[in-house]
């Protein structure tokens, strides 16, 4: 990737050589790497086994899940909060692994709208639980760099599943808990 980054700098008209850009392609190649190591990572060993039996049927909610993630169209940034939660039947799964199942699917060339599927999808798959909600707001750096502009916009997305999408309650309440 090194050769393919030093490549690129020559066509934007700039000396590859140049002292301030001779270690560019090392530290761009590693830094993409690390940015969209998601595809490296095993969602199995990223939840090592945290998945436990419970009588628990009340919603459980983590929120204001930072994330970051690279647009698929233009190989930016864009970064926000997500907010995850889900109504147990007979299975909850650690917290900190909410947050995980969410770093695995964002550090991955995304879209927004399909990052939150994604991650709902998972939780579904992995608990079948009554329900799962996902909302995700980011600031996408396409938009706010160039194209239209726009610093101050920011994108909402939902994924509501089950119990969450069926009953008007149960997602009025998941709502008015992530409300800032």
């Amino acid at each position: 990737m090194q050769d393919l980054i030093r490549q690129m700098l020559v066509q934007l008209g700039e000396d590859p050589d140049r002292e301030g850009l001779r270690k560019t392609p090392e530290r761009v190649d590693e830094s993409l790497r690390f940015l969209t190591n998601g595809y490296q990572r095993d969602l199995q060993k990223e939840i090592n086994g945290a998945v436990f039996e419970s009588d628990n049927r009340e919603m459980v909610l983590v929120k204001n899940i930072d994330f970051y993630s690279m647009c698929e169209h233009h190989m930016l940034p864009f970064f926000g909060r997500a907010h995850v939660a889900y109504l147990p039947k007979g299975k909850i799964l650690g917290l900190s692994k909410l947050a995980r199942v969410v770093d695995v699917f964002s550090r991955r060339l995304q879209v927004q709208e399909n990052l939150t599927t994604q991650i709902g999808t998972c939780l579904q798959e992995l608990l079948q639980p009554e329900g799962v909600a996902v909302v995700m707001k980011a600031q996408h750096l396409c938009m706010m760099m160039r194209g239209v502009e726009k610093q101050n916009s920011e994108t909402v997305t939902s994924e509501m599943i089950g119990a969450f999408r069926d009953q008007a309650s149960t997602r009025m309440e998941f709502l008015s808990l992530i409300r800032d």
